[in-house]
Parts: C-alpha cells; structure tokens; sequence
C-alpha cells in the first residue's frame, strides 16, 4: 500500500467526506449529563460496551449526582455498582481517586487542558481527547480507540500501531476543526459496517469509494 503523505491525505478526505453522508450528528453513545458524567462513562468504557456503560451509568448518576458523593463513597459498594462493565476494581480506584482530585483541587469542575486531564489516574489521551471535545469543544487531539486504529490501518492512512502514533498521523491528515467528528463518526462506522470480525473484507461503503477512486 503506498503510504505517500499526498496519497493518505487525499484517502482522508474521501474518508471524511463519506462518513459526513453515512453519520451527519457525530456525537459520544455514551449518556451523560455533564463533564464529570461523561468522564466517569468513559472511563466505564475500557473494555466494554457503550450499551453496557449505559446500562451501568442510568443508575450509578441517580446514586451519585454529584463529584463528593463519589469522594464520600464506599469502595467495596462502589465497585459492586459497576461490576459488570469489567475490570471494576480498577476503574472503581481510579474514579474514586479523581473525584477526590477534581473535589479538592478543582472545586468539583473538570480541567480544560490535556496536560491537566492526563494527569488525573485513569485517564490517557484518548479518554482526555473525547472529555476535552465533547464537553468542552476543546480541541487538542484525536481519540484514537480500538476502531479509529483498526479502520485507520485498514484504510492505509497509517502503519502505526500504537495509538499515539495513530493519532499524530491522523492530526497531519486532516484539519482540526475535523478532529473530533472524524474520530467520533469512523467509531460508529466501525460498529455499523466494518467489526473487527470484517477486517479484511473490503466491501463495507468506504472500501469501495477508495476502490473506485484508485486509493487503496
């Protein structure tokens, strides 16, 4: 595949432009209600279903509405309460231990910059990237999850593997008013026409337009 920095940009735009038509409101699956709600959701999210968090999340922000009912919260109930998005134990330390820093050191109000949001535990750039954008229309990079990787690989906009590198590729293809919607939209795009059990098939919609255009 030929990896020319004209050819992918060009590839990303015939991407861009297509996932606009299939998905014109790119927004999260996640519900949530504020910041500090989507962040808790996206954290739930490793490793598990958005269906599932949502399941999870339309109880757990009727218990805990507010950052200092998770500060005041009890360990062992909490991570009864969100058992079944998988690794609870883990995402129940690390949402506890951020809502005692967003309590104490920012007054209940989440951050607005990236080098402040990876700093809270739990939180990468990809889950900073979708908190930072959605919530605040903050943006400072791209969320690259399992299908913004998986479908930017199979589209030949990069043969990076790791999801940094994925997303400094994908901020050279395209313009940052592009960012987020792109990242948002090619998820939903992996989920309707492309699973990862389809990786190598190439008729889903985007395939065939790259196909047809002589890109891939």
């Amino acid at each position: 595949m030929n990896y020319d920095l004209q050819i992918r940009k060009k590839r990303a735009q015939v991407i861009c432009q297509e996932l606009k038509k299939l998905f014109p409101v790119a927004k999260p699956a996640l519900d949530y209600s504020n910041p500090w709600e989507l962040l808790v959701a996206v954290i739930l999210s490793a490793q598990c279903t958005d269906n599932r968090v949502n399941i999870v999340t339309k109880t757990l922000f009727k218990k805990y509405p507010k950052v200092k009912d998770y500060v005041d919260a009890d360990t062992e109930t909490f991570q009864q309460d969100i058992r079944s998005t998988g690794f609870y134990k883990n995402k129940a330390k690390n949402i506890l231990a951020t809502a005692k820093i967003i309590h104490e050191t920012y007054h209940d109000t989440l951050p607005k910059t990236m080098k402040e949001m990876i700093m809270l535990p739990g939180v990468a750039r990809k889950t900073a990237n979708v908190v930072l954008s959605n919530a605040f229309g903050v943006i400072e990079g791209l969320a690259v999850d399992t299908h913004v990787r998986r479908l930017s690989q199979k589209f030949g906009l990069t043969k990076q593997n790791d999801p940094s590198k994925i997303e400094q590729d994908l901020m050279q293809l395209l313009e940052k008013e592009e960012w987020s919607g792109f990242s948002l939209r090619l998820v939903d795009y992996g989920r309707a026409y492309s699973p990862a059990r389809k990786k190598d098939y190439s008729d889903d919609p985007i395939s065939q337009k790259l196909q047809q255009a002589g890109l891939l």
